[in-house]
């Protein structure tokens, strides 16, 4: 679910900063003269700020997923958890991945093809159709999938699976200390040592075969209690 809730904030960033950018070259085209006629020098400091500071702030809420959720679920769930966790997030973001640069080469591969003209079947006849027709158009908004599908969600996968792994690793010694089985054993061993020694302890003057018959007895004993 990481990978595709990831993804998913990836791929919604990149559409508002495109949208933000969009808006500033409007911007531009109304208010500084001379833009289309190649008299008048447009403003690109602005579009590279948009750029760059989407690039930062989009990126916030998929990079705290990343960090945040497998301490949360080692600290809270334990330490199997926390190893399903990285192993499921390793897996299904590798499958994710490979989907999204397939998927998104195709959509844009199928833009591509009409500069040459494409040749679809329409109500069981085949026409070729180029550039600015209505398949065209169809395949360039899918295209506006696409992109993001192959250039940020898909390689983004990479970045998610070995901070994912990191982090999970950074954390698992503190996680395996804190393993309720392993006090509760530690708790029976001291138990089991302590109801022992007072016998051996006694007939320590004892030889060699009374002290191992007193250790197994006793340890017989204290097991079962």
């Amino acid at each position: 679910m990481i990978p595709v809730v990831f993804s998913a904030l990836a791929m919604n960033s990149v559409g508002k900063a495109a949208m933000d950018m969009v808006n500033e070259v409007r911007r531009q085209f109304r208010e500084i003269p001379g833009i289309l006629e190649g008299t008048g020098k447009p403003e690109y400091g602005k579009c590279v700020e948009i750029s760059t500071k989407a690039a930062l702030r989009q990126m916030i809420a998929p990079g705290v997923i990343t960090i945040v959720t497998p301490i949360l679920v080692g600290l809270v769930m334990g330490a199997e958890a926390l190893g399903a966790y990285m192993a499921g997030v390793t897996v299904s973001g590798v499958v994710w991945a490979i989907f999204q640069n397939n998927a998104g080469g195709a959509w844009d591969n199928a833009k591509k093809s009409f500069e040459k003209g494409a040749e679809i079947e329409v109500n069981g006849k085949k026409e070729v159709f180029y550039k600015k027709s209505e398949p065209h158009k169809a395949a360039v908004v899918g295209d506006t999938v696409g992109d993001p599908f192959k250039d940020t969600s898909g390689p983004s996968m990479n970045i998610l699976i070995k901070l994912s792994s990191l982090v999970g690793l950074t954390i698992a010694p503190l996680i395996a200390i804190q393993v309720p089985g392993n006090s509760s054993a530690d708790s029976k061993s001291m138990a089991i040592s302590t109801t022992i020694s007072p016998c051996c302890n006694a007939k320590s003057a004892g030889t060699a075969s009374d002290k191992k018959t007193c250790t197994t007895a006793d340890f017989s004993k204290a097991t079962k209690e």
